[in-house]
């Protein structure tokens, strides 16, 4: 491919809106250009990335015995009614009525549309077990779109859905699916980790998120170096302490702490480690107050909280609703002396502390030397309510955690009867008596995996594709290709012996400075560079360079065609 018969639009600089590496870079690199709010078109460098992807995408799916399927996305309004989801969903779907004043929605996810294809269709064990796939459009209506194909209102995804007989053909699926996506981004060359992730609004038994590792990323997950465990925060398990609670050795004692409202702040005026303080989170559940206990040095994790029994749903206590159910301001509530009939939820961490720094219950002032069982009951509930943190111990007990920042872009979920019980979609087993069919459900962002590449491959010139991913293999820059007669033989004799050899060629033939060229070519991200020119040719050699190379190096240009397709693996 030539510069000249292809749309390469670059810009020296990104669009004030673009935050993320990602974002800029595939507006400069000229990927996608903005239409709207969420709303990109690739461009044709893009697309070929975008491609790219799908190709490994597909492979993958069909050698894990998937079969291709695509559905429309406008869906019509009764499947959603049927699970409960057209509500569910709430303002991310975008609902739209026909001329007949009939309700639609533009897909977000396709579970409705299979389970009702499966219980048109499917009637015997014998047609089971069966996964289909597509690769199709999905449009979300994110209340605050932001950083370009990352988030944004309407995406590309790769979504499967298996039907089985029973919860071990689900499972015997599910593990073929997450085997099939482990190999799928292994093949795109990205570090990534598998870890245990919460359900969330899909639902299911069980589910996994493929993180690309990137310090940008949204989501923090922790896994442990020396084993395989790895698991999103929101669902890391916390240990309790190996060490059972010490004894008390100090009497409480009330202490003033005017305008001291955080732990961290009372830990200061008090001269003592933050990891000795107790801080008090007022919830409500109904119209009932929690009081959850952490560590000081800790954070609360509201999806473990949630599985507290009695506790789901809750959210923050207003300070209104503190003054009434605890007399007092926030900042200085605690567990000393409250109504037995407000439910005390403490961490694991907090369970087994001695001597501990807590709120008085009494605005200006905290109470030191605390000890359960003495100065208060035990608590009513002891969880794991906390986000781990760097250093706890691994929950498989091979080592400890370490804690790190990625990008989902694959979810795998065990999905069990959840649609197929709402939707009524059942088999007849061996014996002829009806069962509702087994589900799971598997996602890849495919847009979102070419920004992912992005923000773990680049540097301060632009994109470093990962080989797999690149739109093409070799950039070809000839010096001076409109003026010299010998530059442009070499480079179009070396452009088409490339070409014939199945290697994907750009080969920038503009009128053009040799520093534009090169820019551009790092830019793009192009994993190698060959540069011919007047002064190499007289030499006998051309220059290549990786793109991650510091320097370039000289090939014997008769050599080239062979030197080249060596480096490309």
């Amino acid at each position: 491919m030539r510069v000249s018969r292809f749309f390469l639009a670059t810009l020296k600089e990104a669009p004030a809106e673009a935050e993320l590496v990602s974002h800029k870079l595939m507006l400069r690199a000229g990927l996608i250009r903005r239409l709207g709010s969420g709303l990109y078109t690739w461009m044709p460098l893009g697309l070929r990335v975008l491609r790219r992807v799908e190709a490994v995408i597909r492979d993958e799916m069909n050698a894990a015995g998937a079969l291709e399927v695509f559905m429309p996305a406008v869906q019509p309004a009764e499947l959603w009614q049927e699970t409960g989801r057209w509500d569910l969903f709430g303002p991310l779907m975008l609902k739209v009525k026909d001329r007949h004043e009939r309700d639609f929605c533009v897909g977000p996810t396709h579970e409705e549309v299979i389970t009702d294809i499966a219980r048109r269709d499917i009637r015997s064990y014998r047609q089971l077990p069966v996964t289909f796939y597509q690769i199709q459009t999905k449009f979300r209506d994110e209340i605050r779109p932001r950083f370009g194909v990352m988030r944004a209102r309407e995406f590309s995804m790769k979504d499967a859905y298996s039907f089985d007989a029973d919860e071990g053909g689900l499972a015997q699926s599910y593990q073929t699916m997450y085997g099939a996506y482990a190999r799928i981004f292994t093949r795109l060359a990205l570090r990534f980790r598998a870890v245990a992730a919460h359900t969330g609004a899909i639902g299911g038994s069980a589910s996994h998120e493929f993180q690309v590792i990137a310090e940008s990323g949204e989501d923090a997950i922790a896994f442990c170096p020396s084993s395989d465990y790895a698991a999103n925060v929101e669902l890391a398990e916390a240990l309790a302490p190996a060490t059972p609670r010490p004894a008390a050795t100090a009497g409480m004692r009330k202490v003033p702490t005017p305008g001291k409202m955080r732990c961290e702040d009372v830990a200061e005026l008090l001269g003592e480690p933050l990891r000795r303080t107790v801080k008090a989170i007022a919830v409500m559940h109904d119209d009932a107050l929690w009081m959850l206990l952490l560590r000081g040095d800790h954070t609360l994790n509201e999806v473990k909280a949630s599985t507290v029994p009695g506790l789901d749903p809750f959210r923050f206590a207003t300070d209104a609703e503190i003054a009434r159910h605890l007399g007092c301001k926030a900042g200085y509530i605690g567990p000393v002396g409250v109504d037995p009939a407000i439910p005390i939820v403490a961490d694991r961490s907090v369970a087994a502390m001695a001597d501990f720094i807590c709120g008085a219950n009494e605005e200006g002032f905290h109470l030191t030397g605390v000890n359960f069982g003495r100065d208060l009951p035990e608590p009513q509930h002891v969880a794991d309510i906390r986000n781990v943190v760097a250093g706890d111990p691994s929950p498989d007990g091979k080592g400890v955690l370490e804690l790190a920042r990625g990008i989902e872009v694959g979810h795998v979920f065990a999905l069990g009867t959840k649609y197929s019980t709402a939707m009524g979609a059942r088999y007849l087993d061996e014996q002829g008596a009806p069962r509702p069919l087994q589900m799971g459900c598997y996602g890849i962002g495919v847009t979102r995996v070419v920004a992912a590449a992005i923000e773990q491959n680049h540097d301060a010139r632009g994109i470093i594709w990962p080989a797999p991913m690149a739109p093409f293999q070799v950039g070809l820059v000839p010096i001076g290709y409109r003026k010299s007669a010998q530059v442009r033989a070499a480079a179009d004799e070396l452009h088409r012996a490339l070409e014939q050899a199945g290697v994907e060629v750009l080969l920038d033939d503009r009128d053009e400075r040799p520093g534009v060229m090169f820019a551009d070519m790092e830019l793009i991200g192009l994993p190698h560079r060959v540069v011919v020119s007047e002064r190499g040719l007289k030499e006998g050699v051309v220059e290549y360079q990786g793109r991650t190379d510091a320097a370039a190096e000289k090939l014997p240009a008769r050599d080239a065609l062979v030197l080249i397709t060596e480096r490309l693996g």
